[in-house]
């Protein structure tokens, strides 16, 4: 392994607390359950996807510019539950691997779905940890196509069969596999397939 390219959300930093309460939030709004195993369905998809998900939960059919407003309500939902993280929102040893890994002169890059990685990044001190950043941002294709961790790799000067991606949905674990990338499914639920090796947390990557 050369390079590493990680997801953020359930990988690096528990976010997705926050993203349940918001979508939670929004589902009661419209007047419907939305429930832990339906939030199971939006990990590694795009905020857009994810709000259609939602909606098919409700039956609930919207135009395209209702669609954008309330994804739009959801994101600032979340945004202001953002403001509480800090560097204990980390997960287990993901700091400490981070570290280890710069250490070893492996280079880092963030694979990430998510438009707030950067302020999530920061939120937690470890954005100087990062070689390249490939966010929500800055692709137009969603897991499971592999365009984020290609660019990843591009951005760090090296092939998908030289880097490694960690990834706790089934979606990022297809996108890794279309790529030719190596992965590492961070599953506490043992619920992933097709993943190369299989691990709780990231502390489990520090156990020699």
């Amino acid at each position: 392994m050369k390079g590493a390219i990680f997801d953020l959300d359930g990988v690096l930093v528990d976010t997705a607390v926050y993203h349940f309460a918001a979508w939670k939030e929004l589902a009661n709004k419209f007047g419907f359950e939305f429930t832990e195993a339906d939030n199971e369905r939006l990990k590694g998809v795009s905020r857009m996807k994810s709000l259609e998900i939602l909606l098919s939960v409700g039956n609930i059919a919207a135009s395209d510019k209702q669609k954008e407003e309330w994804a739009k309500e959801k994101n600032e939902r979340y945004v202001k539950m953002l403001e509480n993280l800090n560097e204990n929102s980390l997960l287990n040893g993901a700091k400490q691997y981070l570290t280890k890994l710069h250490n070893d002169g492996i280079l880092i890059a963030l694979g990430s779905a998510s438009k707030n990685a950067p302020l999530i990044l920061k939120k937690t001190g470890i954005e100087d940890m990062f070689d390249a950043i490939v966010d929500g941002n800055s692709v137009s294709k969603a897991k499971p196509d592999p365009e984020i961790f290609l660019k990843g790799a591009e951005l760090l000067g090296l092939k998908p069969e030289d880097c490694t991606v960690f990834e706790d949905s089934q979606a990022g674990i297809e996108a890794a596999r279309a790529g030719g990338f190596s992965v590492v499914a961070v599953d506490k639920f043992n619920v992933l397939k097709n993943a190369d090796r299989y691990i709780t947390q990231l502390a489990d990557m520090l156990i020699i």
